[in-house]
């Protein structure tokens, strides 16, 4: 079960299906959010499964309403035992187990090989100490184990098992704007990402890139049409293009089969080269999304984005003329944020060649430098269930919450109004 603001099964969940199903355990997957199951009809198809475990991952957005479940799980089905793991997890695990009896254990970064563990340690009763890369109870006390390194080589994992969704491809459909024909599914072809943004939380995949090989990927795009009809695919790492060289085999792959899907990925403005882009589009490239956050080049400093605005325009400019839809990533009211710096974001979306734009409003996330710049260790509960990026939970020195809102429309409004 996956609490998500998105309209796309939970890959994780996919991932930890395809490798219990491996090793003898029969796996089944409740998508409550997109089948907008209320807390008591998800924890009523549990109980009715009595399963010996259950796996939530958390997102900090869905904290409340996944113990719910867990809690009305404990109560109809009390020998079941609840596994957590997830973003919120990586980032404040310890915290979460203290504050939420309901959840059994939980798994610490990518989970594949560490549930495994976990498994086989409580299927004979071995000690848990022994489980890598967990946090569980020992009495009254909360322990966790030191952590393992993720997995380096992603070829020798399973296919996600897409065959567990129910419905699938037709009930996972993302919003109509980002995909130009279904079915769609979801693919993310590499994890980690090496770069140190303050408002964003690596710590589930790391620093270090791993990658599919363009191969696999490749394969996994011919299983999802042949198998499904799947038409496009949204790529949904973090630096899909953090190799040329890897994209350049992909590409060369789609073109020499014939393979007429089309697809989406997120890029860095500093990744794509026009001869790249030419490449991509040739290859069924539709859109990419670019993190573009601002139009200040001295808040793209305090956000340690690596980034200029004046680069962030050419690669807007070279992927609207190879004929790419691009996406400009946004985000209102990061400290520092100001009159003039909201001037200058207005300013560049309207003279930028870009199709669509996604405004988030600032939020510090656990686990995220800034977050630890703004409350230190502190835990901020009161303020979990606001994390989705829509709403305000903190307003830079100088300006309002309520002064944050309507520039937050102003920007909108200066972006569809462009000429």
């Amino acid at each position: 079960m996956m609490p998500t603001d998105k309209n796309s099964p939970s890959l994780g969940l996919l991932h930890l299906a395809a490798e219990v199903r491996l090793h003898g355990y029969i796996p089944s997957i409740i998508e409550s959010d997109i089948f907008n199951l209320s807390v008591e009809e998800a924890a009523r198809q549990v109980i009715a499964a009595q399963p010996a475990y259950v796996g939530i991952t958390l997102f900090t957005v869905g904290i409340w309403s996944a113990a719910a479940i867990a809690r009305k799980i404990k109560l109809g089905s009390p020998h079941t035992i609840i596994i957590v793991g997830g973003p919120h997890i990586s980032s404040m695990g310890p915290e979460t187990i203290k504050r939420f009896t309901e959840f059994d254990v939980a798994v610490v970064g990518e989970g594949e090989k560490i549930l495994m563990e976990l498994l086989e340690a409580m299927s004979t009763g071995r000690n848990l100490a022994s489980v890598p890369s967990i946090i569980y109870r020992e009495g009254s006390e909360v322990r966790r184990t030191p952590g393992v390194p993720a997995n380096k080589i992603l070829d020798e994992l399973p296919f996600p098992a897409w065959d567990l969704l129910p419905d699938f491809p037709l009930a996972y459909k993302p919003a109509i704007y980002d995909f130009p024909r279904g079915p769609v599914a979801t693919i993310a072809a590499s994890r980690g990402c090496p770069f140190a943004c303050k408002f964003c939380d690596t710590s589930t995949f790391g620093a270090k890139v791993r990658h599919y090989s363009p191969q696999k990927v490749f394969e996994m795009m011919q299983h999802l049409h042949a198998t499904y009809g799947v038409r496009h695919i949204m790529f949904v790492d973090d630096l899909f293009l953090a190799s040329k060289v890897r994209t350049t085999e992909l590409c060369n792959l789609l073109l020499a089969s014939g393979l007429k899907m089309t697809w989406t990925c997120t890029a860095r403005v500093d990744t794509v080269k026009p001869d790249i882009l030419e490449l991509m589009r040739k290859a069924g490239c539709w859109e990419i999304s670019f993190g573009l956050e601002t139009g200040s080049n001295e808040l793209l400093k305090k956000m340690d984005k690596a980034a200029e605005v004046e680069r962030s325009e050419q690669a807007i400019r070279w992927t609207a003329a190879a004929g790419i839809r691009t996406k400009g990533l946004f985000m209102l009211g990061f400290p520092g944020e100001d009159e003039g710096t909201i001037a200058q974001t207005k300013d560049f979306i309207r003279r930028i060649p870009m199709t669509i734009m996604n405004l988030t409003k600032f939020t510090p996330y656990p686990g995220s430098p800034v977050y630890r710049d703004l409350y230190g260790t502190n835990i901020r509960e009161d303020h979990w269930e606001k994390m989705n990026g829509m709403n305000f939970v903190w307003a830079p020195e100088g300006i309002t919450v309520e002064e944050l809102d309507r520039q937050y429309q102003e920007i909108l409004i200066a972006f569809y109004r462009r000429p």
